[in-house]
């Protein structure tokens, strides 16, 4: 396990010499990169709906708010629940 993590420091650092980032900036796009990939593999699911708006956020360690962000900013039909009640639905 060590040998495989220090393969993967150099390759960092030598990543890191080529590109003129630093190691945590190229730290930072992977992390972005694999979350748009796990995100994308749970929406396949929710479009199925093999998988609940609950389960995916806990999967993926965001709030159910943030989760209907990015299926707004993907174009991903939801629905909206209107928390507030019309005052022709009370009389």
């Amino acid at each position: 396990m060590e040998n495989n993590l220090a393969k993967i420091k150099s390759e960092l650092e030598t990543y890191a010499v080529e590109s003129n980032l630093t190691e945590l900036q190229i730290i930072d796009k992977l992390k972005a990169y694999y979350f748009n990939k796990e995100v994308t593999k749970n929406l396949k699911l929710y479009k199925k709906r093999k998988k609940k708006v609950s389960e995916i956020t806990k999967d993926l360690r965001i709030s159910p708010r943030k989760f209907y962000a990015i299926l707004e900013q993907k174009n991903v039909a939801h629905t909206k629940y209107n928390k507030t009640k019309n005052e022709s639905e009370n009389e």
